[in-house]
């Protein structure tokens, strides 16, 4: 890939105008110096020939034009405006597969041809692109027994089912162990559906709640019992056998911890992958009352080996990528709003 190769890309055009904010520009330019360049699918939405937008470097051009040395207090600042302009204007989509097209100097187990998988991180996104330059710390090779948009929605969705279970949960995805209990909530969505799956590899009674049309989907894919989340036991996420739930993986929004806490065993936990002000301030006062039950906040930690770990079980057939809907790079403003929507099933995935 020719250093700032032209490319299409999705990027944003506005502030908060959601999905419609976003726009297709024919003029991108890509550059790999010290990381790997590849075409690639995006997994919350994905393609096959894509590669990430070139960052907008604003703030380390007015430093060499400046020639200024800066305090700490400032450098602190720069760093998070400089987090801010990339993320505006990069735009979307953190997962992404493809082939590579070009190594940096750095890389060292990578090279021309290799079929990969990769997450960007939020602080560079711009998946939605013809190119995307990525980490070789992030990118795990893809055989040929998976495809491309299997892969590109495991990295974020699939790491973050994976470390709630096995960190935050403890839980040995190879069956041994004693058997808990475990709720998901959303089970549908993106990180459910892994959830349930990767959950069924351990010892484990798996409950999951999500919207009635989605009742069967979720039986299949491996979970003991399922709730409709509008019905009144469902809302109070009600087991049918009456057990109470060592770990719970909180995919949804929504739901106070009054609701969870009687649900929970002695010792249950909470585990909220998207925690809010309020979930934070609830884990604070459960630590500081010494309370056995409790909730835990949940930061992803995405680790090459651990994206290894799940593309092998990919390639065995032991997890398996729902795909909700496929979209051309061209459609992404409509890929956007129904994640926006939240009640897609499984991965949306957008290919050139």
């Amino acid at each position: 890939m020719p250093a700032k190769k032209l490319m299409r890309a999705v990027q944003y055009d506005g502030y908060g105008g959601g999905a419609a904010a976003l726009k297709v520009n024919p003029e991108c330019r890509s550059e790999v110096k010290k990381d790997v360049g590849f075409g690639a699918v995006t997994g919350g939405c994905r393609l096959e020939n894509l590669r990430r937008v070139g960052r907008v470097r604003v703030f380390e051009n007015i430093r060499r034009r400046t020639g200024k040395l800066y305090s700490s207090s400032v450098k602190f600042l720069i760093s998070l405006l400089r987090l801010f302009v990339n993320m505006f204007f990069v735009g979307p989509a953190m997962d992404v597969t493809g082939e590579v097209i070009e190594v940096g100097t750095g890389v060292k187990n990578l090279k021309a041809g290799d079929k990969v998988v990769t997450t960007l991180g939020p602080h560079a996104a711009g998946g939605l692109a013809e190119y995307v330059v990525a980490k070789e710390s992030l990118t795990a090779a893809r055989p040929p027994e998976v495809s491309a948009a299997a892969a590109a929605g495991l990295p974020v969705a699939g790491l973050t089912a994976h470390q709630a279970l096995t960190d935050s949960a403890g839980i040995k995805l190879d069956g041994s162990g004693k058997q808990v209990n475990v709720l998901v909530t959303a089970a549908s969505g993106g990180v459910g559906h892994y959830a349930v799956q990767l959950a069924k590899l351990g010892n484990t009674h798996v409950t999951a709640t999500c919207g009635a049309r989605n009742l069967d989907f979720v039986k299949r894919l491996g979970a003991d019992e399922v709730l409709d989340y509008k019905t009144p036991d469902g809302a109070a996420l009600k087991s049918p056998s009456g057990i109470k739930y060592d770990f719970v993986i909180h995919c949804a929004s929504g739901i106070p911890w009054s609701t969870f806490e009687p649900n929970l065993s002695e010792k249950g936990k909470v585990i909220d992958i998207t925690p809010t002000s309020r979930a934070l301030l609830a884990c604070a006062a459960k630590m500081l009352t010494l309370s056995k039950k409790q909730l835990v906040p949940l930061l992803l930690i995405p680790k090459r080996e651990k994206l290894n770990f799940l593309v092998n079980l990919v390639k065995e057939g032991k997890l398996k990528t729902v795909i909700d809907s496929k979209h051309l790079l061209s459609e992404a403003e409509d890929a956007w709003a129904k994640i926006i929507e939240g009640h897609a099933t499984g991965k949306i995935i957008v290919e050139p």
